[in-house]
C-alpha cells in the first residue's frame, strides 16, 4: 500500500524507522524516473540495472551512476 507521505516505502509499514524508509523512498523515486538520452535527446531512457541505462527510442545503451544518469 502506498500513501502520499511515504510513497513506495509504504510497503514496509512501521518497520525500519522513518529515516530508513525516507531514504528508500527518495532513492527509488530518482531511480525510476525517465531521463534524457545523450544520443538522441529524447526522454525515453530507463535504468536497466545498476549503472546501466538504455534508450527506448534509439536503443543506445550507456553507463552512469548507480541510480541516476
Amino acid at each position: 500500500m502506498k500513501t502520499k507521505k511515504v510513497g513506495s516505502a509504504g510497503r514496509f509499514g512501521p518497520r525500519y524507522g522513518k529515516k530508513g524508509r525516507d531514504l528508500v523512498r527518495d532513492i527509488e523515486k530518482i531511480e525510476r524516473q525517465r531521463t534524457i538520452c545523450p544520443k538522441c535527446g529524447m526522454n525515453y531512457v530507463k535504468r536497466v540495472s545498476k549503472g546501466i541505462f538504455i534508450c527506448g527510442k534509439c536503443g543506445n545503451k550507456f553507463t552512469g551512476k548507480a541510480y541516476t544518469r
